[in-house]
């Protein structure tokens, strides 16, 4: 086995950089614009990967541009592209991003498309790549029902499951129990529990509120106070490496695709969560999701 397998989303970031950003009805001349792959799952993928993993995308694009874009971006990063499926009706999507180039508050809109149209078809065709990994992760960015029936299949084969809960949103007593990892950070993790997390004893509450559903490793994210640890020996804070951040934007991503790899090598939950503290820290330091994701000999000599 040995392979990771992410099921999720793709988007085709488009993002333009201005003074502000423009009120309804105004009209701004911006001062640089971007593009490039994202979504959740695609930039797991990539973290993965350049982290060292042999990974396989399922995911569904249009037949457009974007879509012929985003395969050649995965053959050039050594992604298995075998399940990435074509859309003749909706368009690959899309995720339209202001930024404030003052003080880096953003808007975003993001027209899903094609990714929120993976049907029962496609899945029977992904079937085996499910089955024959070590580890699948999920996040929630494309149509539920398909995320859910992934899950199951990859249950049915032994198959761990890493699932990042974003977009958050709540779910079923019967969903946590396929969960092997869980790792929403403080916003997701109120949404999915309803307990407030303001402050580290109601992150604990939070998380052994997970735990009791039946996930048995529960790790939340906290940005730069580190990740918090909820298994049913260890219940610690892991504290974050340092650095100077200049865009946090796929930090989440780079820390799932890290941490997936750490496990399938055999770390233990403690090791892995460090090696996905370095992983997010060293994208942090970078413009971009995708693109910031570090590859593995840069990792491994920020941990040395």
């Amino acid at each position: 086995m040995n392979k990771l397998t992410v099921f999720g989303s793709f988007f085709e970031d488009l993002c333009g950089r201005g003074p502000y950003l423009p009120k309804p009805g105004e009209t701004l001349i911006g001062s640089s614009f971007t593009y490039g792959p994202g979504g959740k799952g695609s930039n797991q993928a990539v973290a993965a990967r350049r982290a060292g993993a042999a990974v396989a995308m399922i995911t569904k694009i249009g037949r457009d541009p974007y879509g012929e874009l985003v395969l050649d971006f995965y053959k050039n990063e050594g992604i298995d592209s075998q399940n990435v499926f074509i859309d003749n009706y909706n368009s690959t999507g899309i995720a339209l991003i202001l930024v404030d180039e003052n003080t880096g508050e953003n808007s975003i809109l993001v027209v899903p498309g094609a990714c929120h149209n993976i049907t029962d078809s496609d899945l029977k065709q992904a079937e085996k790549a499910i089955g024959e990994s070590d580890i699948l992760i999920v996040q929630m960015e494309v149509n539920i029902d398909a995320t859910l029936k992934a899950m199951e299949i990859a249950k049915s084969n032994n198959v761990r499951i890493i699932m990042n809960p974003a977009p958050a949103q709540r779910i079923g007593d019967d969903v946590f129990k396929m969960i092997d990892f869980i790792t929403p950070n403080e916003t997701e993790a109120e949404i999915l529990t309803g307990i407030r997390t303001d402050n580290i004893n109601n992150i604990k509450k939070a998380a052994d509120w997970i735990y009791n559903k039946g996930v048995k490793n529960v790790i939340i994210t906290m940005g730069k106070d580190g990740v918090y640890l909820k298994t049913k020996d260890v219940d610690m804070i892991i504290p974050a490496y340092k650095v100077e951040a200049v865009d946090t934007t796929g930090a989440g991503d780079a820390f799932n695709g890290c941490l997936a790899v750490a496990l399938m090598e055999g770390k233990d939950i403690i090791e892995a969560a460090r090696f996905a503290n370095a992983g997010a820290a060293i994208s942090v330091t970078a413009i971009g999701t995708a693109p910031a994701m570090p590859h593995r000999s840069v990792i491994d000599n920020f941990m040395k």
